[in-house]
C-alpha cells in the first residue's frame, strides 16, 4: 500500500491547527481573494452518520473559472483534477495535515503549457498560510 508521502504530485504540509479549523482558514482566504468555494466535504463526518469511525478529515473544492478554463481549452481532461482541492486530515498520531496538487504536477500531467503553473499556483501561499501558525 502506498503512503500520501510516495504519491507523485502531492504535496503534505503539517498543519498548526485542527482540521477544521485549517479548512476554515483556507476557506476565508480563498473567499476574501474572490475565489469560488464551490464544496466542502467532511468526510468524518459523513463517516459519523453512516455509523463508521474515523479521523477527522474535511476536504474544500475552489477554483477560479478565469484560471481554470484556459488549462480546460488545452486538454479537457485536466478537469479531472480542476477544480483545485485542499484535504486535511488528523492522523493516528494527533498530527493533522493539508495536503493538495503540486500544479507543475497538474500541467506536466496533462502536457499543458508550462507558463499555465501559474494560474494553478496563487492559491499555493493560501494555503501554505492556512496550515501556518
Amino acid at each position: 500500500m502506498s503512503t500520501d508521502t510516495e504519491i507523485p504530485g502531492l504535496v503534505r504540509l503539517l498543519s498548526h491547527h485542527s482540521v477544521g479549523a485549517t479548512i476554515d482558514r483556507l476557506e476565508a482566504s480563498l473567499k476574501q481573494r474572490g475565489i469560488l468555494v464551490f464544496a466542502r466535504i467532511d468526510f468524518s463526518g459523513d463517516a459519523g452518520r453512516a455509523g463508521l469511525r474515523m479521523q477527522p478529515e474535511q476536504m474544500l473544492i475552489f477554483g477560479n473559472p478565469k484560471a481554470g478554463t484556459p488549462l480546460m481549452v488545452q486538454a479537457p481532461a485536466v478537469g479531472l483534477d480542476l477544480p483545485l482541492k485542499a484535504l486535511a486530515w488528523e492522523g493516528a498520531d494527533g498530527k493533522v495535515w493539508v495536503a493538495y496538487n503540486d500544479p507543475q504536477y497538474i500541467v506536466r500531467r496533462y502536457g499543458i503549457e508550462p507558463s499555465l503553473a501559474a494560474n494553478l499556483a496563487a492559491v499555493v501561499p493560501m494555503i501554505e498560510s492556512a496550515a501556518a501558525e
